[in-house]
């Protein structure tokens, strides 16, 4: 589990789509002026430099952030997303990439709550020293799997929750099973997103079926296909977003943002995307 490293993904495809999902589910939650919580479970090191030796062994952000930078024909929530990305590089270029609890550093408002979680020791004290300064911010070294339950219900009663492990273990998936599980018995109307990858595995395929059965209040699934799986059917063809009591504003900006983000990060002839929705 302690082997597997953030940095060397920061900036791919999956972090574009799990980003711009994450930009939106944040600004919808600011709408209202009492204070939500956001709960990250496996929060990586928080910000990565992408000239790192990490970063640039795949130069997997190549095909991802990269390819976004200079369009000036982005989808609205997309803009959002690569405007954060810019703004973490004020010298200007693509020099970092902000992970998720950058972002909700970004987004959050004073009142707001982050609680992160993160395991690996070398990620810890980079998360822990980028967000010491900010009020109502608790950086724990624990699972967040097993850490979750302490977090929920939050007081104020308004609360989201981002899954994204590396899924490295088999055992993850079904980790994230049991984990949301829980966490909807202890608060029903929490948002929770749950980030899982496109690869050949059984698992892998079988999640979102899984997760669907979880949330009879409704949930939202969104998908994009942007690269084929090699000839042993290893590698990343793409992920998906599965969000459980999605903002209602979530299922258009989708409709706008799937087809575009599979178009523009396309790495063969048959990128695809995926959009799916239940209301309660």
């Amino acid at each position: 589990m302690l082997a597997y490293r953030h940095a060397f993904h920061a900036g791919n495809h999956a972090d574009v789509l799990k980003h711009t999902v994450l930009v939106q589910v944040l600004r919808y939650m600011a709408q209202k002026d009492k204070p939500y919580w956001l709960i990250d479970t496996h929060a990586g090191a928080g910000g990565y430099s992408l000239g790192s030796p990490e970063a640039k062994k795949k130069g997997e952000f190549e095909q991802g952030i990269a390819r976004l930078m200079d369009r000036d024909d982005l989808p609205a929530a997309v803009a959002e997303y690569v405007a954060l990305v810019r703004a973490f590089n004020p010298e200007g270029g693509l020099g970092r990439y902000p992970g998720s609890p950058e972002i909700a550093r970004r987004l959050l408002r004073e009142q707001d709550r982050l609680r992160l979680f993160e395991l690996h020791p070398t990620d810890l004290q980079h998360l822990a020293a980028h967000h010491a300064g900010r009020a109502h911010t608790e950086v724990h070294h624990d699972d967040g799997f097993s850490g979750l339950k302490s977090q929920l219900p939050p007081p104020s009663k308004r609360g989201v929750v981002l899954m994204d492990p590396s899924y490295e273990l088999k055992a993850d998936y079904g980790l994230v099973i049991a984990t949301v599980r829980e966490a909807l018995l202890r608060f029903a109307e929490c948002v929770i997103l749950v980030w899982y990858p496109q690869v050949n595995r059984l698992e892998a395929a079988q999640l979102p079926k899984r997760l669907k059965s979880l949330a009879p209040k409704g949930w939202l699934h969104a998908r994009i296909t942007v690269q084929s799986p090699d000839s042993q059917g290893f590698g990343l063809a793409g992920s998906g977003m599965f969000v459980i009591n999605p903002p209602y504003t979530l299922h258009a900006q989708m409709r706008e943002v799937l087809p575009f983000l599979a178009g523009a990060l396309a790495q063969y002839d048959g990128a695809s995307h995926l959009l799916e929705q239940r209301t309660g």
